[in-house]
C-alpha cells in the first residue's frame, strides 16, 4: 500500500464578489481533484487546535499526524532542522526574513514580507553580511532559500512575542515589533541590519533594477528543539518529504522522512509542479508514504494576487495531482489525501482558523463518498456534514492497516 498527501498551501478561501460570490478554489478549473472528490470521502477538517495561531508549521504538523499539542516548541526550530543545524538545549532558533521598509507619514510599513522575492543568491549576500557583522558566540546567522533565513541565539530568551511579516503587509510596524524578555536585543539587531543593507551592493543592484530593496530582517518564529517520534515509530511506515519551504523539510527531518530537493522547486508560482509529482512517484517505488506540498497558492494570497491564486491552484490541480493519480496504479493499491493546511483569504492577505476541505480517496474504494458531491471545494466539503475535529488524527485514517 502506498500512501501520499498532496497539499495546497493556503488553497482555501472566502467568497469573492468579483467571483459571483465563489472562492478562488469554487472558481478555479480543478477537474483532477473534483474527480476525486465525487470518488472518495470530502469533508472538512480543523488543522489548527483552539488556542494556536494559525500558522504553517501547526497546521502542517497536524496533517503530518502529530498533536500541536504534545509537540510544538516553534516554527524555527522545525527550520533549523531541515537546514541541518543542530540546536543546543540553551539555543533559541528565530525566522529570519529579509523584508522591505518603507516610510509612510513618518513611520515605517511592511511594504514587502519576502523583499519581493529576493534571490537565494542575492539573499545568501546578505546573510553572510550579517554573520560578518553580528554573528558570533550569542548570535549565528544562517542563509535558506529567498527571503527565509534563520538565527540562532545561545542562551536566548524565549518568552517572547512577535508578529509574522506577512500579517503586517502594508501596515504599520510601530506596534508589532519584537515584545517580551529579551526584545530589545532583537529590536537592536533588526535596527542595526538596517544601516548595514542601506547601501549593500546587493539593494545599489535592486534598486538599480528597478526592485525593492532587502533593507531589514524580521525576527519572529521562535523555539527550542522539539520532541518528536517518527513516522516509522508512530505509524509503521517510511517516506520522504517534498517541498520548496526550510519548515515543512524540517517537520519531515524530524518526523524521520528522506529531504527529496527537487531542482525548480522555488516555493512560489513559477515552482517546478511537474517535477514535485514525477519526484514523489519515484519515491514512492521504494518508501511507503510521500508529503507533497506546493506553497504557490499561500505565496498568491499573501499578496492579495487572486489571479496568481486561481493560476496556482489550477497548476495545482494538473500538474501536481493529475501527473500523481495517472502514475499512482503503476505502484499497486494506493491512498490519496488531498487539501491545505489552512485557509489563506486572497482580501485578507493572511491565515485564518477556518477548517479546511479534504479530499481521502483510495483505490480499493476505502473511503465511500457521502452525499451528493459535484466537486472540491469548501461549500462541497461542508454540504457532507463530515467533520473532523482533530486534525492530526487524519492520517491515522490515512495509513490505517
Amino acid at each position: 500500500m502506498k500512501y501520499i498527501v498532496l497539499l495546497g498551501d493556503g488553497m482555501a478561501d472566502e467568497p469573492l464578489e468579483e467571483l459571483g460570490g465563489k472562492t478562488p478554489l469554487e472558481h478555479a478549473r480543478t477537474p483532477r481533484m473534483d474527480a476525486l472528490a465525487r470518488s472518495g470521502e470530502t469533508g472538512m477538517m480543523e488543522t489548527v487546535p483552539a488556542g494556536y495561531h494559525p500558522g504553517s508549521d501547526v497546521a502542517n504538523l497536524s496533517v503530518f499526524g502529530y498533536d500541536p499539542a504534545a509537540c510544538y516548541s516553534g516554527r524555527s526550530p522545525l527550520e533549523a532542522a531541515s537546514m541541518g543545524v543542530d540546536l543546543a538545549p540553551d539555543d533559541v532558533a528565530f525566522r529570519l526574513n529579509l523584508v522591505t521598509l518603507l516610510p509612510h507619514y513618518g513611520k515605517l510599513y511592511m511594504e514587502d514580507f519576502s523583499a519581493d522575492h529576493i534571490t537565494t543568491e542575492e539573499a545568501r549576500e546578505l546573510v553572510d553580511a550579517l554573520q560578518e557583522e553580528f554573528g558570533g558566540d550569542e548570535f549565528r546567522f544562517y542563509p535558506g532559500v529567498s527571503y527565509r533565513h534563520l538565527m540562532v541565539w545561545k542562551g536566548g530568551r524565549d518568552q517572547l512575542k512577535f508578529t509574522p511579516p506577512h500579517d503586517l503587509t502594508h501596515q504599520s510596524i510601530e506596534n508589532d515589533l519584537p515584545q517580551g524578555d529579551g526584545a530589545d536585543l532583537l529590536i537592536n539587531l533588526m535596527t542595526s541590519s538596517q544601516m548595514l543593507f542601506k547601501h549593500h551592493p546587493v539593494n545599489r543592484r535592486r534598486e538599480q533594477a528597478g526592485k525593492l530593496p532587502a533593507n531589514s530582517i524580521w525576527l519572529w518564529g521562535h523555539g527550542r528543539a522539539p520532541h518528536m517520534e517518527s513516522m516509522q515509530e508512530k505509524f509503521g511506515v517510511s517516506g520522504a518529504v517534498i517541498s520548496a519551504v526550510d519548515l515543512i523539510k524540517g517537520i519531515g527531518v524530524c518526523a524521520g522522512l528522506d529531504v527529496i530537493n527537487v531542482p525548480g522547486a522555488t516555493g512560489y508560482i513559477d515552482t517546478n509542479y511537474v517535477g514535485k509529482a514525477e519526484a514523489a512517484l519515484e519515491a514512492l517505488k521504494t518508501r511507503d508514504f510521500v508529503y507533497l506540498h506546493v506553497e504557490a497558492p499561500d505565496e498568491a494570497a499573501h499578496a492579495g494576487n487572486l489571479k496568481d491564486k486561481i493560476e496556482a491552484i489550477e497548476a495545482f490541480d494538473e500538474k501536481v495531482v493529475g501527473t500523481v493519480i495517472d502514475g499512482l496504479p503503476e505502484l499497486g493499491a494506493y491512498r490519496v489525501l488531498v487539501l491545505p493546511d489552512h485557509p489563506t483569504p486572497v482580501r485578507k492577505m493572511t491565515h485564518t482558523l477556518d477548517p479546511v476541505p479534504y479530499v481521502l480517496f483510495g483505490s480499493a474504494n476505502e473511503f465511500p463518498a457521502i452525499g451528493q458531491v459535484n466537486g472540491y471545494s469548501e461549500k462541497q466539503a461542508r454540504s457532507t456534514g463530515v467533520y473532523l475535529e482533530r486534525g492530526h488524527e487524519m492520517m491515522q485514517r490515512l495509513i490505517r492497516r
